[in-house]
């Protein structure tokens, strides 16, 4: 049976090697745990000036082991090892390093527990720190902690003056100084600039770290701000600062206040001269171009008055300015008129442009009244869309115009019979050709008309007599009028029925 199932799942070689070096690898690590009898802290950290305890503890699962002496051996990062702290349970405590002497304490005196506090760290105390024990009669255990000193940089920013040029130089210093680990610089500014980093080791095991702003420096650019951001990991947010920048520039000059109004006699006129420059001017004066300024004029620092305007004023003044990195000037004609200017002022924009807008919407408003009514004719209740095409005249129109001209002596309305048509002579309407006869339809499709002139005379003769012969038009006297009337003749209107 056995041999049917080892026939059925053979175990590959290869397979074993696996199982064999993972039982060992287990083996190893569990004798590891139990061998190690040494307990301590893998890791701390610490500041400058603050206190660290480094703990140790012996552990004899079965008793057996005889704890002779425990020592602590620091190894600086870039040293050699050296013992600051001994006890020995006959001969006591013993500190050899003078470094850390006055510094380092035992917590407890016992072999088993011999965890020490060491106070007021510095810089250059961080490395590895083995707690070692000799015992009997397996010989020393031992266990080590690596204290990683921590230190808060010194963080500063500041701006260096410049001069308006064309190069790019420095405005802007910012500094991490003697910080564990290294700091991080970035900027924010919108000026537009660049920056570069570098970065010094001190002794003591801290960076220094500083960054320079630099940028091509414009009158503009002065009291601009640009923010220093220093991040590092002992900080709890970044440190940000803000500075403005101060760039150096001659003057520029302008003169104010004068409207072109001067007259004979004016009171107190004044002229202003501005100048922008950093830093600010240390001389202004004011000189006039005919010569020395008149007697009427009055200067107090950037300000020129004119007491009482007169021709002496009808000149050119000129103001200068200048400080350490130049000078500079700006000048202004003034001309004198025998009366004062009569100022008209502009009428106010915004009732203007209320009315303006009032009107284009009254406009609109009517326009759309329009528009709907228009709408609504064209969809069938307004007059026909087409016209109507021209009727055919009778035969003898001419004749009835010529009797219907004399002035009847009697005149009888007579009311038409449901179904007759009446027509009127029209005069000069044009010649169409919407009832053109080969389009197959009697007076292009008019409704019929008479056919003679006969009995038109007729009844208009009845009428004109003033006699009453009924309507005159008789179901025998009418006859379907004729599709070949003369369309030279004359014409009729459309059909009215009653």
């Amino acid at each position: 049976m056995a041999r049917d199932y080892a026939a059925r799942c053979p175990v590959s070689p290869m397979g074993n090697t696996w199982l064999v070096a993972a039982a060992a690898a287990i083996l190893l690590a569990a004798q590891g745990i139990l061998a190690q009898k040494v307990r301590v802290e893998e890791e701390l950290e610490a500041y400058p000036m603050e206190s660290v305890d480094l703990r140790c503890q012996f552990i004899d699962g079965g008793g057996l082991t005889k704890l002779t002496q425990v020592s602590w051996i620091w190894e600086p990062s870039d040293g050699q090892r050296d013992n600051i702290a001994v006890y020995h349970p006959v001969y006591g405590q013993s500190f050899p390093n003078l470094s850390f002497k006055d510094r380092v304490v035992f917590l407890h005196n016992s072999l088993e527990n011999p965890s020490i506090r060491i106070s007021q760290l510095r810089m250059s105390d961080a490395g590895r720190y083995t707690c070692e024990y000799a015992t009997y009669p397996t010989g020393n255990e031992q266990a080590t902690t690596t204290l990683t000193m921590l230190a808060k940089p010194r963080n500063s920013v500041n701006v260096v003056t410049v001069q308006a040029g064309t190069k790019s130089v420095v405005v802007a210093r910012c500094e991490a100084v003697d910080g564990k680990p290294a700091a991080t610089i970035k900027w924010l500014a919108s000026v537009g600039g660049n920056h570069s980093t570098s970065a010094t080791n001190g002794p003591d095991g801290t960076v220094t770290v500083r960054s320079e702003y630099r940028l091509v420096p414009t009158p503009a650019d002065n009291g601009r701000e640009v923010t220093c951001m220093v991040e590092q990991r002992t900080q709890d947010r970044p440190w940000v600062n803000s500075v403005k920048l101060s760039v150096e520039y001659s003057p520029s000059v302008s003169i104010e206040g004068y409207d072109n109004n001067w007259y004979v006699g004016r009171p107190d006129a004044e002229l202003i001269c501005l100048a922008n420059a950093n830093p600010a001017p240390v001389n202004i004066t004011w000189t006039a171009s005919s010569g020395p300024l008149p007697e009427t004029v009055k200067v107090d620092g950037n300000k020129l008055t004119v007491k009482k305007v007169d021709d002496a004023v009808n000149t050119t003044f000129i103001c200068e300015a200048e400080n350490k990195h130049g000078a500079s000037r700006h000048q202004i004609t003034t001309f004198v008129s025998e009366e004062e200017r009569k100022l008209v002022q502009d009428p106010p924009t915004g009732p203007v442009i209320g009315g303006v807008v009032g009107a284009l919407l009254f406009i609109a408003a009517i326009v759309s009244v329009i528009f709907f009514i228009r709408k609504w004719q064209e969809n069938g209740e307004g007059p026909p869309k087409h016209k109507p095409p021209p009727p055919l005249k009778a035969s003898s129109s001419t004749e009835m115009l010529n009797k219907s001209s004399e002035p009847p002596t009697a005149t009888e309305t007579v009311p038409l019979s449901p179904g007759e048509v009446y027509y009127e002579t029209t005069g000069g309407e044009p010649v169409t050709n919407l009832d053109d006869e080969t389009s197959g339809a009697p007076n292009g499709g008019a409704p019929p008309v008479l056919s003679t002139s006969a009995t038109y005379d007729n009844e208009l003769k009845g009428h004109g007599a003033g006699g009453h012969h009924g309507n005159g038009l008789d179901s025998s006297s009418r006859e379907t009028p004729g599709a070949n009337m003369s369309r030279g003749e004359s014409f009729v209107s459309s059909p009215m029925y009653v």
